[in-house]
């Protein structure tokens, strides 16, 4: 279903603008099926959210890591079956302790502002089937991580709502560790895919 999909999408895109390269259909495709993915995982998710009375919680958390993820990128499984057990793990487990924990103000500040710094060194972060190699594509997608992050920050410190706090500064934890090199290195992943491929043209 999913490659049908991609291919029908992909062929209409092609056909509705013939003057789009290979790069630029492999960049569509890819955001193509990341919205395929990300649609089927979370009609599933947030049933289960609904069955667990997590709803509202799960929606919330998907939308800021969402905004996060949007221009910061990050690590994917490499297969199916792990995508599914760790996406039900973060939107399940973490909005459940999200409404449960209270942080102090001052550990909420620290580690909003650790995750910040690692949005400025690591930000974007590509994977091998989806190479950054354009340069001023990669410090606008840092520049926006940044002050996103930045915002969400903002927000952590004026809201006085537990909720909003955790889950603001859960979307910032779950995107630096999808950014972090060491991340990469633990589940044995190629990190800054598109310095090979500008060493590779190079050549």
């Amino acid at each position: 279903m999913k490659q049908l999909f991609l291919e029908k999408s992909v062929g209409i895109i092609k056909n509705s603008y013939p003057q789009y390269n290979d790069n630029t259909l492999s960049e569509i495709k890819y955001g193509l099926e990341a919205f395929y993915l990300t649609i089927t995982k979370a009609i599933v998710i947030l049933t289960i959210a609904a069955i667990f009375n997590l709803l509202k919680e799960t929606l919330f958390l998907c939308v800021c890591f969402n905004i996060l993820r949007f221009s910061g990128f990050g690590i994917h499984a490499s297969k199916s079956w792990m995508c599914w057990v760790s996406s039900s793990t973060i939107f399940l487990f973490v909005p459940y302790l999200c409404s449960n924990i209270i942080l102090p103000s001052k550990v909420l500040l620290v580690t909003a502002l650790f995750c910040e710094i690692n949005f400025l060194l690591f930000a974007p972060a590509d994977t091998k089937n989806h190479p950054l190699i354009n340069k001023k594509k990669r410090i606008k997608w840092k520049i926006l991580t940044v002050i996103s992050g930045l915002v969400f920050m903002f927000f952590i410190l004026i809201s006085q709502n537990v909720l909003i706090q955790n889950t603001l500064l859960s979307a910032m934890l779950i995107e630096g560790a999808m950014i972090n090199p060491v991340v990469y290195k633990v589940f044995h992943l190629p990190y800054n895919n598109y310095k090979s491929y500008a060493c590779s043209t190079k050549e």
